[in-house]
């Protein structure tokens, strides 16, 4: 079993944001929400107040303005492209996603690629609410053991982000993304 994070390690971007553009630009009205989105950033990433959840949840409002699963189907339909040759070529049928993005928007993308098994954030596609916590760092292991139990084996281990290591330590090689560069992931 393979183990993959998804943005900017099998897809080239981040795809929450590139999906926040794309609905921005078709619907206008989301930019009356961006007052309360900077006011989020920087009490978070300035001010280290609250939660990444919590910024995230200010941030995911958004979807309050769209019919995000018609839109997701779209962005894919745009987007799809954006999958790294890299991963194309090494697919296997028992691949796993494991990401801090929702899950309404990488399922249709998931379903596409015949990718069965996903674990992402579980956010409201209408309300932009959180059900649990933002799937990242250590709630990444949290969730695949929940799933997979504690004894299933990860073969190897893709990510961009050292916020990862977590899941890298379980496998038995883990790889470093980075656009389209791949190496060992240093654990030092």
């Amino acid at each position: 079993m393979n183990v993959y994070d998804f943005d900017k390690t099998i897809y080239d971007g981040d795809s929450t944001f590139d999906f926040y553009m794309f609905c921005l630009r078709k619907h206008a009205d989301i930019i009356l929400l961006v007052p309360s989105l900077i006011f989020a950033f920087a009490k978070f990433y300035i001010f280290k107040k609250g939660t990444k959840t919590e910024f995230k949840q200010t941030m995911y409002r958004f979807l309050t303005k769209c019919d995000a699963h018609k839109e997701a189907r779209l962005f894919w339909k745009k987007n799809v492209d954006k999958i790294k040759i890299f991963y194309l070529g090494q697919h296997e049928d028992d691949d796993v996603i494991v990401s801090a993005s929702p899950e309404f928007l990488l399922k249709p993308v998931c379903d596409a690629l015949n990718i069965r098994y996903l674990i992402s954030s579980k956010v409201d596609p209408s309300s932009g609410e959180y059900d649990g916590i933002n799937c990242h760092g250590e709630e990444k292991v949290r969730r695949f053991y929940e799933i997979f139990g504690e004894n299933t084996v990860i073969d190897e281990f893709y990510s961009d982000s050292k916020s990862d290591t977590p899941l890298a330590k379980l496998a038995r090689s883990a790889f470093t993304v980075n656009k389209n560069d791949i190496t060992k992931w240093n654990f030092n």
